[in-house]
């Protein structure tokens, strides 16, 4: 979903200021968009502890200002650069794969071999010993579009390196258009993971890494217990209100076993047990993670290592968010 949205509707009775560059988070010497008033104190009430205690509560990487990343619709962590994310835009962005650090700071961008049409999520993964990035170009605000497509491309090694395009995949929902915007790869089973955005409970489904021709999704289930807004929800802000639990990225964990989903008011995620069917881990309800307020999130990635969980939002200025997996 565009910036021009939901955010703005969250905050319409907040005065407009500029935020001041006043920590060692943001660059001072780029220009920070205006945001609500309350934007800074809600960052950073962060909630006590996480709900399960495998995982910490979230923590504030960095705060991302720079115009080149202003609406980051996916993350992924690069494998030829440790330590490193590469990040993309919403539609209406140049098609670019922009590089962070650690702290989250931008360090330069390089061009995509494919036009950026509505370009929603980004998904890392390596196959027969090569390292690739894939590019979720689904999102279908309005419900138009009869075909998707997933771009898989040649991870860069440095911001010298063009991505070469090593294929792409077309496809189709098996039963009309619908919104989606979180996508991931399972290399080991061959198959990538799509969460669709707005239908109630959020629908999984999978189509084939790598084939020919078009390909329709296969639905393999719904997830439960995705908390959905309440008449206080709706009646405080008839807009933002229906938003707030719309799924807006997905990730798999490294060993293929955990599949966080987030939404614009929380981190959810499903675990599959060994051996087990995505179709009967869907039966048990998602759990939560409790995530500070912030505008418009829409990208999580796992690390490579599968110990941290990165969250991004399509708004600056805007923090990445961190949880760590405890021992």
């Amino acid at each position: 979903m565009g910036k021009a949205g939901i955010v703005n509707a969250a905050v319409a009775d907040q005065p407009l200021v500029q935020v001041p560059a006043a920590t060692d988070f943001w660059d001072a010497s780029v220009p920070v968009k205006p945001i609500a008033a309350c934007l800074l104190p809600l960052l950073f009430l962060l909630p006590a502890a996480a709900s399960a205690a495998r995982w910490s509560e979230p923590e504030i990487v960095g705060i991302v200002t720079r115009a080149e990343v202003d609406e980051i619709s996916g993350l992924a962590p690069s494998r030829t650069l440790p330590g490193h994310w590469w990040a993309i835009n919403d539609s209406g962005s140049p098609a670019v794969l922009a590089l962070l650090d650690e702290g989250g700071r931008y360090l330069g961008s390089v061009p995509a071999p494919v036009p950026n049409r509505d370009w929603e999520d980004l998904a890392s993964f390596e196959l027969d010993g090569k390292r690739y990035l894939l590019v979720a170009d689904t999102g279908d605000n309005g419900g138009l579009r009869k075909e998707l497509l997933l771009h898989v491309l040649e991870e860069p090694a440095s911001l010298e390196d063009t991505p070469a395009l090593a294929w792409s995949l077309s496809f189709r929902w098996p039963d009309g258009p619908r919104d989606c915007e979180a996508v991931t790869v399972d290399p080991v089973r061959g198959e990538v993971l799509l969460v669709s955005k707005k239908r109630v409970p959020p629908e999984l489904f999978r189509v084939p890494l790598k084939a020919e021709g078009l390909q329709v999704a296969e639905r393999l289930g719904t997830l439960q217990g995705v908390p959905q807004p309440t008449a206080e929800d709706l009646e405080r802000n008839p807009v933002y209100g229906r938003y707030r639990s719309q799924v807006t990225g997905a990730d798999l964990s490294p060993d293929g076993r955990i599949l966080a989903v987030l939404t614009y008011r929380a981190l959810h995620y499903v675990e599959r047990r060994p051996d087990e069917a995505w179709a009967q881990a869907l039966a048990r309800p998602v759990q939560s993670l409790p995530m500070p307020w912030m505008p418009q999130a829409e990208a999580v990635a796992f690390s490579v290592d599968g110990r941290e969980l990165w969250i991004g939002s399509e708004q600056i200025p805007s923090p990445i968010l961190r949880y760590r997996l405890e021992d």
